[in-house]
């Protein structure tokens, strides 16, 4: 990851928006969550998304003009699953006195995207490791989905394009994760590697089926229980905004990397139900190789992810981005050997 500021520059920024006096609605209090790409200001009734100045080979914010664009991208993209959480995009302005804040005269020197802030207990991911979350619910997410993903754009992805995205992204997945500072199985990292690849080979055409038959669609690209709310409706919220390309997908997949995801907190009886439902509303049902291929491949690329965390300066938990990615490790080997039995 690449900064493009001053690191005192993004420290003062983020200095003023942990501070109750900055927000026009004067919270309580404000708490942050800092992810890869952003911090997040949570006052009580409202969450700011602050996106960090990087730089990547799939993501560009660099400039201040390209976290503006980025930040409108993110409120169109998310209205079409949370229309009524995503509110406005606004500037942090830089007074000639070098004062930061939301209003008065000044430039801008960032912009943020103003959201209203969702209770925790309503996210499918508090409500499964609770044991609260119902089947019904679950239903009901697809029928949330269903009528997104027939709308949706269609990609017009032809079949070599579509088995060469994946055999690039599996590519990468493995040279990373063989890197020696991440301390990761290798034995394990080149079985699913050779895992997947294999699947393609032998069993390519399950996905020269999806893309002969147009399934390749723009759709939410990060589809996840922490993204999944009940207010009481569902809410889906955080798509990937950034990467066109990374959201185009075969809604089998996505909801395939959703039922990883649920299973890998615990919550294995999800992904059946979400496939039945889909089906039924969708009249499709693809093989079961395929969703355990796609699950596979989602698993591989999440341990990239968490193991990459481990690439930050002064990481502050590194034992526990570790073992996040030895345990997607542990998901993918097993849905790769699936994929191919």
């Amino acid at each position: 990851m690449i900064y493009a500021m001053r690191e005192s520059d993004i420290a003062r920024k983020v200095a003023f928006l942990r501070q109750v006096a900055a927000y026009p609605e004067l919270p309580r209090r404000v708490d942050v969550r800092e992810t890869h790409m952003s911090w997040v200001f949570l006052t009580d009734e409202r969450a700011y998304k602050l996106k960090k100045p990087v730089r990547r080979d799939y993501l560009d914010f660099s400039t201040v003009e390209a976290r503006r664009l980025n930040c409108q991208e993110e409120l169109r993209l998310n209205r079409r699953l949370a229309g009524p959480v995503y509110r406005s995009v606004v500037p942090l302005l830089e007074s000639a006195g070098g004062k930061l804040g939301f209003a008065g005269p000044g430039q801008a020197v960032d912009w943020l995207v103003v959201m209203n802030r969702l209770p925790e207990h309503a996210a499918l991911d508090h409500r499964l490791r609770r044991g609260t979350a119902r089947p019904e619910e679950i239903e009901r997410v697809v029928l949330t989905l269903a009528p997104f993903y027939r709308a949706a754009e269609k990609a017009g992805v032809n079949e070599a394009d579509y088995r060469r995205r994946f055999a690039d992204a599996i590519a990468l997945d493995h040279a990373k994760l063989l890197a020696p500072p991440y301390g990761l199985p290798a034995g394990q990292v080149e079985e699913i590697a050779a895992g997947l690849a294999s699947f393609l080979d032998r069993r390519g055409g399950l996905l020269a089926e999806r893309a002969r038959a147009d399934m390749i669609v723009e759709a939410h690209g990060d589809l996840r229980p922490e993204h999944v709310f009940f207010a009481p409706e569902p809410l889906i919220i955080d798509c990937l905004e950034f990467n066109r390309d990374m959201r185009l997908l075969d809604p089998a997949e996505e909801l395939a990397y959703l039922s990883m995801e649920c299973g890998a907190i615990g919550a294995d009886w999800v992904g059946g139900r979400l496939l039945f439902h889909y089906g039924r509303l969708l009249d499709d049902e693809p093989p079961e190789p395929l969703i355990r291929f796609y699950r596979a491949r989602r698993a591989f690329l999440r341990a990239r992810l968490a193991a990459e965390h481990l690439d930050t300066p002064a990481i502050l938990d590194p034992a526990k981005w570790r073992a996040r990615a030895r345990a997607y490790l542990a998901l993918a080997l097993g849905d790769a050997r699936a994929a191919l039995a």
